[in-house]
């Protein structure tokens, strides 16, 4: 690091570790990272393995998939059709049934390095419910499939009003930019990118490679400004490759990455308006991944993060003064062709330049990073501690597990045979080598199928008239919610008392939520983040014991399917949402509770409901974001409407559906709410047409 004298090198080697924590805290520790990648791979594979031919594949890829929870960061999701296939060339027709199956072949003789052509090869049939013959155009009498035509008709596929965004389409969820990609897939690696597989000695390792080829790539619809047909080409995406080579990184390496993605939001991006659309994170990811594989650092650890941080930053200085940012797999597509290039270039070079001069100094303009390094200059003997067991307990570890594990999915599970063929895939990967994390995330799954099962079974044999089938109907679907209770959270024995007020054992579900309501008093308690100090005791808990305690301690909201019936007095809701493309709803904890304790003490004609009403509304009115998320307000507001208009209290009912309206439309919800206000006006339309909320 010529920037720095060596007699200072050991001063640089602690700022580096000091830096190294704060990046654990920021970015994550590695096995805050592994929870993350973990979760989201076990639920791909339960994922894929309720494919059928015909439906859409999806895959979560970018800074998500690769475990970082930056903020601002976007989602990134890709979608594509399982009965879809690009072929590199003829011969590889031959490994697919073309009954069942539309081929496409790749044609890039006459486009830019890292870009193709998509000629159709057989009949297409419809995706993403959209025809995709409606995206063909002839060119020198074939047929291909036109990217930008292709861009239009899917951007709002998934989240509707959606804009165009390179290849994607994107739009702001609650406060989150998701961008979502319509793409195709091929199984073969394309031979532009066989070099790459030749240069891969020392990094990564054989069996990533071996992995990362088998799997192929994608094709995103975006063509390359300069070639020859712009419109109708496609550019050949890695990214499943990429997030596999993201995994192979040791964590120093991943926080390196981390750093120069903090880098170029808080220091790059705010030299100048002229420059700071210029580079991106996807160019970033690129140093790294070339630093790492030219061996350009002898030890990529603690010690060293600094210094491999100065090695990627000038090797983005030599591609900004040369202009060219070669593809980390195709390096011959050169990323900086169309954007930096002439009077820009130069700008973003003098800025680039500047800040070298400065040497590591350059970090202290991000507000992020500042303090590690103002911590160990003005305190050089500072004590730093870089073992990541100090930085984040196995306590922190567990919260990452229960909050953010992501147990929803794309596919309706409660419909035809779905919820046993998943427990079927769940059961097929008990059998594979699973890490901790995979098992407990496979133990929330196989909870949140049973419940499925259990419900779909009650609601399939209610009112058929046979008494034996109903007996044994119940009988297991009693059996699945207990046994799913005893998989998952303490919140899933409200599944229980769910049931027994749908099959009108009040009492009973009643006597399931006087349980709950004990163990909730317990101290340890913890709800979303908000842990109790009282949960020190578990300090050195032994391995196995942690996710026993969390499973007592840390209720989870409940995910209802909109094709269920769950609670009666919530169809309306649950019509509402299903109609408007959500696939469930999904109700804080508390809020069900204080729900299910309102109506049944209602049923059995007792004064305890008013008391269960006002604990529900001093939840709803006064909670600050602990019990209930900014996500889950619209339909909060809504259950406490439903129960004040079921007391009679009309005048607080349209109090709080028009709150629920003003709330993020997460669930989906007005339609229902518009008809609850309705109902309440015409039975006295006199007295609340002042009170009807404005659209």
């Amino acid at each position: 690091m010529e920037s720095f004298p060596t007699e200072i090198h050991q001063g640089l080697q602690h700022m580096s570790e000091s830096v190294f924590v704060g990046l654990c805290e920021i970015v994550g520790t590695t096995q805050q990272v592994a929870i993350r990648r973990e979760t989201s791979d076990i639920k791909e594979m339960v994922e894929n393995g309720l494919i059928t031919n015909n439906v859409i594949v999806k895959m979560l890829s970018g800074s998500t998939r690769e475990g970082f929870r930056l903020e601002g960061s976007d989602i990134d999701t890709m979608y594509w059709p399982n009965d879809h296939r690009v072929i590199m060339d003829r011969s590889q027709s031959e490994y697919y049934n073309t009954a069942n199956t539309t081929l496409i072949l790749s044609d890039s003789s006459e486009s830019p390095p890292g870009f193709t052509l998509l000629q159709k090869l057989t009949p297409l049939t419809l995706m993403f419910g959209m025809s995709v013959q409606a995206a063909c155009v002839r060119m020198n009498d074939r047929v291909y499939i036109s990217s930008s035509i292709w861009r239009q008709l899917s951007r709002s596929a998934v989240i509707p009003n959606s804009t165009v965004h390179g290849p994607c389409g994107t739009a702001k969820v609650a406060g989150e930019e998701h961008d979502s990609a319509y793409c195709f897939v091929s199984d073969f690696w394309p031979q532009s990118a066989s070099s790459w597989i030749d240069r891969c000695h020392l990094w990564p390792d054989p069996e990533v490679v071996d992995d990362i080829v088998r799997n192929g790539c994608h094709f995103v619809a975006i063509g390359h400004p300069l070639g020859p047909h712009e419109n109708e080409e496609w550019r050949i995406s890695f990214s499943r490759a990429e997030y596999k080579l993201v995994y192979s990184m040791n964590h120093c390496q991943l926080l390196i990455y981390g750093l120069l993605k903090i880098f170029l939001k808080e220091v790059l991006n705010q030299q100048s308006e002229e420059t700071n659309k210029l580079l991106c994170s996807y160019h970033m990811k690129t140093t790294v991944f070339w630093a790492i594989q030219k061996n350009t650092l002898p030890h990529w650890c603690p010690q060293n993060l600094l210094a491999g941080f100065w090695v990627c930053f000038k090797l983005l200085l030599r591609w900004v003064y040369e202009g060219i940012c070669p593809n980390f797999f195709i390096p011959q597509n050169n990323m900086f062709l169309t954007k930096v290039h002439g009077s820009a270039q130069n700008r973003l070079f003098l800025q680039l330049h500047e800040l070298y001069k400065k040497g590591l100094a350059c970090l202290l303009q991000s507000s992020s990073i500042r303090s590690y390094i103002i911590d160990v200059l003005y305190n050089p003997r500072l004590s730093i501690c870089t073992d990541e067991s100090m930085i984040r307990s196995e306590t922190d570890n567990y919260i990452e597990l229960v909050i953010r594990s992501p147990v929803q999915f794309t596919k309706d599970v409660s419909q035809g045979d779905m919820c046993t063929k998943a427990i079927h895939t769940i059961e097929q990967l008990v059998h594979t080598p699973l890490s901790q994390y995979k098992v407990v995330t496979l133990q929330m799954y196989t909870s949140f199928f049973l419940q499925c099962s259990a419900f779909a079974l009650q609601n399939m044999y209610t009112n058929t008239g046979v008494n034996k089938q109903m007996y044994i109907a119940d009988k297991l679907s009693n059996s699945m919610l207990i046994l799913a209770a005893k998989f998952g959270f303490q919140s899933d024995m409200l599944f229980i008392a769910m049931y027994y007020y749908k099959t009108l054992r009040y009492r009973e579900a009643l006597s399931v939520i006087e349980m709950i309501k004990f163990k909730l008093a317990r101290p340890d308690l913890m709800y979303h983040q908000i842990v109790h100090r009282a949960i020190s005791r578990y300090t050195e808990p032994v391995e196995g014991q942690v996710w026993g305690m969390f499973r007592q301690a840390a209720p989870r909201n409940m995910i209802l399917y909109n094709t269920i019936s769950y609670i009666s007095e919530l169809l309306q809701e649950q019509k509402s949402s299903k109609g408007n493309r959500r696939l469930t709803s999904e109700i804080p904890f508390l809020v069900m509770l204080h729900f299910l304790e309102f109506l049944c003490y209602r049923r059995i004609g007792t004064t305890l409901s008013q008391a269960a009403l006002d604990e529900l509304r001093a939840l709803v009115h006064h909670d600050l974001g602990m019990d209930i998320h900014n996500l889950q307000r619209d339909i909060s507001w809504e259950i406490l409407g439903i129960c004040q208009q079921i007391t009679g209290n009309l005048q607080a009912a349209l109090y709080s559906y028009q709150q629920s309206l003003r709330q993020y439309p997460f669930h989906k919800i007005r339609t229902a709410t518009q008809r609850r206000i309705q109902d309440i006006v015409q039975s006295t339309p006199h007295q609340y047409t002042e009170d009807l909320p404005l659209d």
